[in-house]
């Protein structure tokens, strides 16, 4: 068994739904100022991935409760998986004692039994239905429509206790080199006295482990916590090092995935840091989603090519960063021009002008433009990025990294006193 199998029952990359833990919770849980149980007010559970749907009696004395329930609810059932819960409410109206011998026991609504516990057994819940299965219709209150839990905002995601900044690279599409560009513009920043760290999230192709030379070693666990890499004095952590080697493919889906990169963030005893450079998957897809609600971001730097494929993905990933709350620093151009070794024609191969269309629509600052440079190329698959290497690219990828310096000191400052403890 690998390293990497024999360690994912204890770090799992995504929490998995567990029905046994679910039917626990709603067992046990009693309603708010009184002894009755929730399971006695259950008409209807629904399961689909990691959304919970449950339908349940109220009275109208319980709606001030509803939102508390809402909430303790959805804390306990995170542990078993949830990861959102939609209540919806059926409130029973109050009816007068009949010759039926309901005494003072609320109605239901119109052609419902009377009685102040749903159909089913007391002690059973409702089976959990199959999300592929079709729900009976539920006829929902009009005043009290379903409590949701609101996707958490960047603004109140609480900040980690030992990094000042996390930086987004990111780009729209890939094969742009924004990779390239993280690990460079990290060992640049470190260059100008930063104190550096990198995080890859490009769970799917993760390609710093060979850019920084650390490919195939994995990191020591403390205290249920990973100790990340180091490289060039800097520590480092990527998928790429838990999987053993570089053939191993990650066919993990959204869940896993974002569960994976939430654990490589919150469970590694990262240092004292200035500045965390993280390497985003390509796209606007779920890592894009789980970072800006869950990771405290300071800002994301967009890599793109001048082609105009490339700038309408790109884009779409700035139009993502400014809907989440995230502010764009800046944009790098790479691959602006190429000049031949043999006669030393420069050509721009992927257009013009590319980065400076993206800088005046948005009114962010071009950080800089990249050569399509063979070193580059050469010098990151050896291990040894520009940045170290001194090859030709050394100077734009430094004149890169103080512009963002710039940005980076203008940025306010972390709050000590509100850091979150893992």
């Amino acid at each position: 068994m690998s390293w990497f199998s024999s360690l994912k029952a204890k770090f799992a990359p995504s929490q998995e739904v567990k029905e046994e833990e679910i039917q626990k919770v709603l067992q046990s849980y009693c309603l708010p100022n009184s002894e009755n149980l929730l399971k006695d007010r259950i008409s209807q559970v629904n399961l689909q991935g990691q959304i919970l749907q449950l339908t349940i009696n109220t009275h109208p004395s319980e709606a001030e409760q509803l939102q508390q329930i809402h909430d303790e609810l959805a804390d306990a059932l995170e542990k078993c998986g949830i990861q959102e819960l939609n209540l919806h409410v059926i409130q029973q109206k109050t009816g007068q004692a009949t010759s039926g011998g309901c005494g003072s026991q609320q109605h239901g609504e119109a052609g419902h039994s009377c009685s102040s516990k749903p159909k089913a057994e007391a002690n059973n819940l409702p089976p959990v239905v199959d999300a592929s299965a079709k729900p009976e219709p539920v006829e929902a209150d009009p005043n009290n429509p379903p409590i949701q839990k609101a996707a958490p905002q960047q603004r109140d995601v609480p900040k980690h206790p030992r990094i000042q900044h996390v930086i987004l690279v990111s780009s729209g599409k890939g094969g742009v080199g924004k990779s390239t560009t993280t690990v460079n513009l990290a060992l640049g920043l470190q260059k100008l006295g930063l104190k550096v760290g990198v995080l890859d999230a490009d769970i799917y192709g993760p390609s710093i482990p060979t850019m920084l030379g650390n490919a195939g070693q994995t990191p020591l666990i403390e205290n249920e916590q990973f100790v990340p890499l180091e490289a060039y004095g800097m520590p480092v952590l990527s998928i790429g090092h838990l999987t053993g080697d570089n053939n191993t493919p990650v066919a993990w889906r959204g869940p896993k995935a974002t569960g994976a990169l939430m654990q490589l963030f919150n469970q590694t005893l990262w240092p004292e840091l200035d500045v965390l450079m993280i390497d985003m998957p390509p796209g606007t897809g779920d890592i894009q989603l789980t970072l800006a609600q869950r990771i405290p971001v300071s800002g994301a730097v967009i890599v793109t090519t001048p082609q105009n494929v490339a700038l309408l993905d790109a884009t779409k990933g700035i139009e993502l960063f400014n809907r989440m709350q995230i502010p764009v620093l800046g944009v790098v151009e790479n691959m602006s021009t190429h000049i031949c070794s043999n006669c030393g024609f420069e050509e721009r191969i992927f257009g013009v002008g590319g980065g400076d269309k993206i800088s005046e629509q948005y009114h962010i600052p071009l950080l800089g433009r990249l050569p399509l440079n063979a070193q580059i190329r050469e010098n990151a698959d050896k291990g040894e990025p520009s940045v170290v290497a001194m090859d030709d690219a050394h100077d734009s990828y430094m004149a890169i990294a103080e512009q963002l310096l710039k940005c980076i000191e203008k940025l306010p400052k972390t709050d000590k006193d509100q850091n979150r403890i893992f």
